[in-house]
């Protein structure tokens, strides 16, 4: 009974901060200059003196409510505060952002996650993270081209350790960050043709670790026993 009414009580909370965040967001014009960098910019700089607080909270809150594009607010932040501030700040907030998600989705369960991920998506990546682990997510949050936080939430409901999984996000979830910082604060302008080749290295890669991982994996393991 205490258990359930446990349930309860941290769903109740998480309802009331979700949706009293996503207001505070749409009140703010914030879902308007979510388009371009330029825009995101502009927003944040109209908080000050506490553009750096916005800036964090609203990298916080995209993991949980995932069509916020993170991308495009660390670029955001980047050309406002500068390279390392601004990855230094995403960095921090979208790894308690992923341990956020993870932890809810471990205690409040398949429904939790129903709500956000969808029946879809969690058909589809669900077995894969219960079957490959450490090698799919690592490689899931290293390219920009999966569902990171939503993958963070299917996460918490398979058997993988909160220790673990925070390891794994807190080394492998900063890289695509940095990259979107570096342009946003004109450190590296990548042309067209550099973030196709990127992509398609990216997949390529991808798809090799996941035919190979395991052996890999078993193989690393092996020589370190010796």
């Amino acid at each position: 009974m205490e258990s359930k009414r446990g349930k309860i009580l941290l769903w109740a909370l998480t309802a009331a901060i979700l949706g009293g965040g996503v207001g505070a967001l749409y009140a703010t014009g914030f879902f308007e200059a979510a388009g371009s960098p330029k825009q995101m910019g502009e927003y944040i700089a109209r908080c000050a003196p506490w553009s750096h607080l916005v800036y964090f909270g609203v990298q916080l809150v995209s993991v949980i409510v995932a069509p916020i594009p993170s991308n495009i607010t660390a670029a955001a932040g980047a050309y406002l505060f500068g390279l390392w501030p601004s990855f230094l700040m995403t960095w921090g907030a979208v790894t308690a952002g992923s341990a956020v998600v993870f932890l809810l989705a471990r205690a409040l369960g398949q429904e939790f996650a129903g709500k956000f991920v969808g029946e879809k998506l969690e058909e589809k990546y669900l077995d894969l993270i219960r079957r490959k682990r450490d090698v799919f997510l690592a490689l899931a949050f290293l390219f920009p081209f999966f569902p990171d936080d939503l993958l963070c939430i299917l996460a918490g409901l398979t058997d993988i350790s909160f220790r673990r999984f925070f390891l794994l996000a807190v080394l492998t979830r900063p890289w695509g960050l940095l990259v979107a910082c570096m342009v946003g604060s004109a450190t590296v302008a990548i042309p067209l043709w550099g973030m196709v080749l990127l992509g398609v290295g990216g997949l390529a890669l991808f798809l090799l670790a996941m035919k190979y991982g395991d052996k890999l994996e078993d193989a690393v393991i092996q020589r370190l026993k010796r």
